[in-house]
């Protein structure tokens, strides 16, 4: 077992710092502490966040938590006794605001200068905004615990709900606020929800399922914009002119990778932090979560980015042990899940606009069922709705039938 050795510099010319230095305290960087330690690495670590939580799970805001099933101590991943039990050094509220990578040392934004011998950058990303959202009152985002808070107070009281974006997270904000009782209009630029992530002969099910709870569904709708009065939304206008009217508007449009305070640093940034097959982007610096597009070889190359929880989980273990010592590729099989009524939709691998899909176990109509995409004869994705005991084995035939390529993008909130 390797030890990150105190040569690297991690605390050197008297600044502070640590063997092991983690910017991203969500369940990435949580991860990574948690696997150097359960490796038995004995050395320092630092896990830098800049929320005031105690870390915390992100796919219940959207669901338990925005309906009020869960109190939010409740997706917390570890309480304050197990954290110390990792012998970290947890600097809570404290973000990264610079990084000098050749001379190992991220800089706080109380201006304090910490040395590392390793650091895992795992910052997540950041919700996208429309302009003139932040002049308006009753327009969210929801991607920490504060914004599910705020949503759900302006909830109580909204008497039309419209969420802009019908991906993973906007269909979940819209299933939750049916569940709450209030009228909700999903907008989106595709023909169907999350049709990127599904294939179009899903996503229209899956079209038909919000219908049929009461969600006014107005696909191939792309937004022009926000429109208010007296500094409060009250409503979308889209590339039509038409005005959906709304008192709560919910921005869900994407997330940009937290790469911020990495300008200067001289990493190489492309929407993402650019890593290679093991995840390094640098002598020393790791990549891990939303924000790393990993599996780049050369100059040309971007890699791909994943957004779910499962890839952060994944990829922190595989960094943990690469940093002490493992030599391998990462080569995952993308994987999502996502609960919307009582539906549980899972996806392994990924379903391209060209796939064809084949329901190889139930069928539609019974809202229970397998299907394979295939793309040129090959089996590329497996979805299930409904039925996860039947998707045991798609990992297995998925690493069979993709082999060692690295997957295509797949972008999911959970």
């Amino acid at each position: 077992m390797a030890d990150v050795a105190e040569s690297e510099g991690a605390e050197s010319e008297g600044a502070a710092g640590a063997d092991v230095v983690i910017v991203g305290a969500s369940v990435g960087g949580l991860t990574v502490a948690q696997a150097l330690r359960r490796r038995g690495f004995r050395g320092s670590l630092a896990l830098i966040g800049d929320e005031r939580e105690l870390p915390y799970d992100r796919p219940p805001l959207s669901k338990e938590v925005l309906s009020g099933q869960w109190p939010p101590a409740r997706t917390r991943l570890r309480e304050r006794p197990e954290l110390d039990g990792l012998d970290l050094d947890l600097r809570l509220g404290q973000p990264a605001v610079a990084l000098d990578a050749a001379r190992r040392r991220i800089t706080l934004r109380d201006g304090e200068a910490l040395r590392y011998g390793r650091l895992v950058v795992a910052t997540g990303a950041h919700a996208r905004r429309l302009p003139g959202q932040a002049e308006l009152a009753g327009v969210h985002t929801l991607r920490t615990l504060d914004d599910s808070a705020r949503l759900r107070d302006d909830l109580r009281t909204a008497r039309r709900t419209v969420v802009v974006g019908a991906g993973v997270l906007g269909c979940e904000i819209a299933a939750t606020v049916r569940g709450l009782g209030r009228p909700v209009t999903l907008l989106e630029p595709a023909p169907h929800p999350m049709e990127r992530l599904l294939g179009p002969t899903i996503g229209a099910e899956l079209a038909r399922l919000h219908t049929e709870h009461g969600v006014r569904m107005l696909t191939s709708t792309p937004v022009a914009g926000l429109v208010g009065a007296d500094g409060r939304v009250t409503g979308v206008r889209t590339a039509s002119g038409e005005v959906v009217p709304g008192d709560v508007v919910v921005v869900a449009v994407g997330a940009r990778p937290a790469t911020d305070w990495l300008a200067g640093s001289g990493l190489t940034v492309d929407d993402g932090l650019v890593c290679d097959d093991r995840c390094r982007a640098a002598d020393g610096v790791y990549g891990v979560g939303d924000v790393a597009r990993f599996g780049a070889s050369g100059a040309a190359e971007r890699g791909v980015r994943l957004e779910n929880r499962t890839n952060a989980t994944e990829q922190a273990m595989f960094v943990a042990a690469d940093i002490l010592g493992a030599v391998a590729r990462y080569r995952p099989v993308p994987y999502f899940w996502s609960d919307q009524y009582r539906v549980r939709i899972q996806v392994y691998g990924t379903v391209p606009a060209r796939s064809s899909i084949r329901i190889v176990e139930g069928t539609l109509d019974s809202r229970r069922f397998v299907a394979h995409a295939e793309t040129a004869g090959r089996l590329v994705g497996v979805i299930g709705w409904n039925s996860p005991g039947r998707l045991r084995t798609a990992r297995g035939l998925l690493h069979e039938a993709v082999g060692p390529e690295p997957a295509a993008p797949l972008s999911g909130q959970a």
